[in-house]
This record gives C-alpha cells, sequence and structure tokens, in this order.
C-alpha cells in the first residue's frame, strides 16, 4: 500500500521509490533463477504512465525473460490497484540485467531459460534483441 512517507506533495508514490521497489522486485527474480547474489547491471528507460496515489496497491510482477552466460534480463509491470474498487490500471514497465555472482564476488553461470508458452517464447526473443541493442551500445 502507498503510504504518505512514499508519496510526492501531489500524494503520488514518488518515482524513485517505484524504481527502487521495482530493483528489488527484479533482483528476487533473477536470485531465484539463479540461486545466487545478484547484482543490478543494467535499467532500460522506466516511463510512468499513470500516478499511484496514497491508499491504493502497488503490484509488481516480475519474469525473467531471457538467460544469457552469466546474465538475466528481468521484466517487471507495474500496476496500481484500487483498495476499494480492485480497478488495475498498468502503471509502468522497465527491463533490467542482473549478473549472477559466485562464492568469489565474480560473475557465474546461470541456469539456461528454456521458454515453453508462445507468451514466453515472444519474451525470450524480444529479450535477446534488446540484449543485442544493448551490447551493440556498450561496445560503441
Amino acid at each position: 500500500m502507498v503510504l504518505p512517507n512514499d508519496a510526492n506533495p501531489l500524494g503520488n508514490i514518488l518515482g524513485g521509490r517505484v524504481m527502487h521497489l521495482v530493483d528489488i522486485t527484479a533482483a528476487i527474480a533473477a536470485q531465484r533463477h539463479s540461486r545466487s547474489p545478484v547484482v543490478t547491471a543494467s535499467i532500460d528507460e522506466v516511463d510512468f504512465h499513470h500516478p499511484v496515489k496514497v491508499g491504493q496497491f502497488i503490484i509488481l510482477l516480475a519474469s525473467v525473460n531471457y538467460a544469457g552466460t552469466t546474465s538475466m534480463e528481468i521484466g517487471v509491470k507495474v500496476f496500481s490497484e484500487d483498495s476499494l474498487s480492485g480497478e488495475r490500471l498498468h502503471t509502468s514497465s522497465a527491463y533490467l540485467t542482473f549478473v549472477a555472482l559466485g562464492p568469489d564476488g565474480l560473475p557465474k553461470e546461470v541456469p539456461i531459460l528454456v521458454p515453453e508458452t508462445d507468451e514466453q517464447m515472444r519474451r525470450y526473443a524480444e529479450a535477446k534483441e534488446r540484449r543485442n541493442r544493448r551490447l551493440a551500445r556498450i561496445h560503441h
């Protein structure tokens, strides 16, 4: 539930607070997949489509979209939910890249990801394209 200490003067959750929750949610998904400590390597752009107001619920859903050798792309969707009516709005989305770490603090291999459903295959293919764009941007 969004409380006043998480809000700006307009009564909406702070964007930085949403980003903090997105990072935590994605880290949980990455750690569960890799069964190891993880660190955030990158966050793609985040757009805020609707405010989440004080008193509303903020719902965050994460999925592992792609797993490379040592890194994973996690997609997070953020929703607001009116606590009385149950109305839900998609407020933002983000793609985050995490690297799994071994006991020595160095990157370690992560389990492969085998998409099974049409939705998982779509997310996997789109994540692979985003990964290629990220790598191209880094190397240029």
